[in-house]
């Protein structure tokens, strides 16, 4: 079980980026895609939420004594396969952490539609899946 504080920190930095993105989301695509500083705030709050919950993903597989997988998507699915998270929810979270991979190298130019629907529809994963650890954890 990862450590409480550190399970605690973590926690708070997705809920804080996930507050952010709430924040600024237009309500509507095309008011996403023409504000690039909307677009930013965005991006960069996503990619502290989807790191923190893969950084969690790999504690808490190391701490219950698995293999973490070499893939961030991995650590995910392997997560739904022990039953720490539904398998529902570890599958588009590991999607999400594709997202994670093209922001932080580069892999391709970002689709700001995609990033938005990601952040209109898939917040809540993120949230959901915090609180399936600190329900564990207790």
């Amino acid at each position: 079980m990862v450590d409480s504080t550190i399970l605690a920190s973590k926690i708070a930095s997705v809920r804080d980026a996930v507050a952010r993105i709430r924040a600024v989301l237009p309500a509507d695509v095309e008011a996403f895609v023409s504000d690039r500083t909307t677009r930013e705030v965005v991006v960069l709050n996503l990619f502290v939420a989807v790191q923190e919950c893969m950084s969690l993903a790999a504690h808490w597989l190391a701490d219950e004594g698995v293999d973490v997988p070499q893939t961030y998507g991995d650590m995910f699915r392997r997560l739904g396969e022990r039953g720490v998270i539904p398998s529902e929810l570890a599958m588009r979270l590991a999607a999400a952490s594709g997202l994670r991979n093209l922001v932080a190298h580069q892999y391709g130019i970002l689709d700001a539609r995609r990033v938005f629907t990601l952040a209109s529809d898939r917040l809540d994963d993120l949230l959901a899946f915090c609180a399936q650890l600190a329900d564990r954890a207790r």
